[in-house]
């Protein structure tokens, strides 16, 4: 069985005296891949900055497994949180993930972008500032930023926003090979990207649901959204959420 990468228990958190998630528990597990879904507000970003050590939560606590863990989490922020105009390269952003370790010389770091320039494909615009890239490109990027360190956990907030369906294939392709060594969590409204990847599904409304697998049906999805929902299949999985909420 696999081990237990980080345990939450009976977790509440929020701002100041907005509580915004009430009594979450999940545990998370070597080579999981956990897709987390829910509306907008319902705290899943709130989750995640407790993941990272960003937020602490009212009640409740956290545990990792080892500090290596806590102190190496691959994190893949959303691309409306990037700066554009911050004047740094692509090499150097994806070096910038190697911020803090110490264990590693000069070459050998270089030795770590450089093969996750090739891996990426990116290799004709390594030179380039952020600021120039397209979605795709700027995907491929924050990824390799994020497991340049080779993490043992790693955190995608929204990963499929602003970028092109073709593009989402080789992505989710490409996490698929990194699952085989690293556990992943991902965020995304995208519903039907999240069912036909990942390996287990989380709801988070306030509350969190955890479903182990991911053959669930519109009926589960209502009750944890709170609101109706309508559902494409391509094939045997739901593939769309059509109506707003």
């Amino acid at each position: 069985m696999d081990k237990t990468l980080i345990e939450i228990q009976d977790i509440s958190a929020g701002y100041e005296n907005n509580i915004v998630l009430k009594n979450v528990s999940l545990s998370v597990y070597e080579h999981d891949f956990l897709g987390i879904i829910g509306p907008n507000g319902g705290g899943k970003t709130t989750l995640i900055k407790i993941i990272l050590s960003l937020l602490k939560p009212f009640t409740g606590k956290i545990t990792f497994l080892g500090d290596r863990l806590k102190q190496n989490i691959g994190y893949m922020p959303q691309i409306n949180h990037i700066d554009r105009k911050f004047p740094i390269l692509v090499s150097e952003a994806i070096s910038s993930g190697l911020m803090g370790v110490k264990n590693l010389t000069s070459q050998e770091k270089r030795d770590k972008v450089n093969t996750l320039i090739k891996q990426m494909g990116i290799e004709d615009i390594a030179t380039f500032p952020i600021g120039t890239l397209s979605g795709g490109q700027m995907q491929r990027v924050l990824l390799a930023r994020a497991i340049v360190n080779n993490p043992a956990l790693l955190l995608l907030d929204e990963p499929n926003s602003y970028v092109d369906k073709r593009f989402e294939q080789y992505f989710y392709e490409h996490l698929r090979k990194i699952n085989n060594n690293t556990a992943i969590v991902l965020v995304s409204h995208d519903i039907g990207s999240v069912l036909s990847n990942v390996k287990n599904i989380a709801c988070v409304n306030g509350t969190l649901h955890y479903h182990p697998g991911t053959d669930i049906d519109g009926q589960w999805l209502e009750e944890q959204y709170s609101c109706p929902l309508d559902l494409i299949a391509h094939g045997e999985l739901p593939h769309r959420i059509l109506k707003k909420h």
